[in-house]
């Protein structure tokens, strides 16, 4: 039924699209951008280097062995090579080219490159898989404390209600931003304090959205049935009330997502994300300060992938809030 009605929402079903293509990018982007071959035929036999950091033996990179444009440079390393499939993108977001530093666009890199040669497309590829990891596991870390304090609050009640609200509204009162920029500042550069931080102090509005719906749904009567046949708490909050809970945590976690995404990238921008040479779309818009005048392509490529991750969860979430809505079924 969901479904359903989601699907006569063009916008919403565009933005689904969008984001499960950036999920397939950040999943396979090792096999997109990457600087080693991801299939090589040798002696009769098959390697995947895509999945190895290490070289031929005798060449420092798998470049000096296979030249994914002009074919074999030399012989003699895995013995009588006869394949090497590259990737669409063929660098490494970490790949110096002092020489190319500051390209604009051309057929050799799509999207130019950056103040030290590197490829800004393959740096945006393997910066998606940064910016939704942090997204995914961020507002999943936000999901297991929201939901969990919000069902303890709106079930129990009394002291405990009240604590959990009390701690809500304090929360509420701090600038989410700021609160994150100032515990970052205190912890080593770590995607993994990212991500822990941003779910830490996420979880605020998950935990209201399952308050009021439990509140709601402990005075009807089939949870009053559950109790008189002798239901253990436990089995009545996640068997039976929080299924019936989910629909606003739903939405309220793809609209987490964009906001975590948003997160990242601003602290990315700010020099608090993730430690350099790690990829992010925050550390390359934050690159193009000093070349805004001249080097375009490290504005508008970055800017526009935030922009258009960040408008496709907003349209899946807007979609989803509308589709689970009985009031607005025909």
């Amino acid at each position: 039924m969901v479904w359903h009605h989601f699907r006569k929402r063009p916008l919403s079903v565009a933005g689904l699209w969008v984001t499960i293509f950036l999920v397939t990018v950040a999943v396979l982007a090792p096999v997109l951008a990457n600087d080693r071959p991801v299939v090589v035929r040798a002696d009769g036999g098959w390697s995947f280097p895509v999945f190895s950091a290490e070289a031929p033996r005798g060449a420092a990179t798998w470049k000096d062995f296979w030249d994914p444009e002009g074919g074999m440079v030399q012989r003699g390393f895995l013995g009588e090579a006869s394949l090497a499939v590259w990737p669409p993108v063929p660098y490494s977001p970490t790949e110096y080219d002092l020489l190319e530093s500051l390209a604009p666009p051309n057929v050799r890199h799509l999207f130019g490159t950056d103040d030290r040669g590197r490829d800004v497309l393959s740096r945006m590829i393997h910066g998606a898989r940064i910016s939704l990891s942090v997204g995914f596991v961020a507002v999943g870390l936000a999901l297991v404390i929201g939901i969990t304090l919000g069902a303890l609050a709106g079930y129990f009640g009394g002291w405990t209600d009240a604590v959990v609200s009390r701690l809500i509204e304090i929360l509420l009162t701090i600038p989410t931003f700021f609160l994150i920029i100032a515990i970052i500042a205190f912890l080593p550069p770590s995607i993994y304090n990212i991500m822990a931080v941003i779910g830490l102090t996420g979880w605020t509005g998950v935990a209201r959205f399952v308050r009021a719906e439990f509140l709601k749904l402990k005075s009807l009567d089939f949870i009053t049935a559950s109790r008189a046949l002798g239901a253990s708490d436990v089995r009545i909050i996640f068997l039976h009330m929080l299924p019936n809970a989910m629909a606003p945590v739903l939405v309220s976690a793809v609209f987490g997502i964009a906001g975590a995404i948003l997160t990242e990238s601003s602290l990315s921008f700010l020099g608090f994300g993730v430690p350099p040479p790690t990829p992010s779309w925050g550390d390359i818009l934050s690159q193009s300060r000093d070349y805004i005048e001249f080097a375009w392509w490290l504005t508008t490529f970055p800017g526009l992938a935030i922009f258009v991750s960040i408008t496709a969860y907003n349209l899946v979430g807007e979609g989803l809030r509308d589709a689970m809505d009985p009031k607005l079924f025909e």
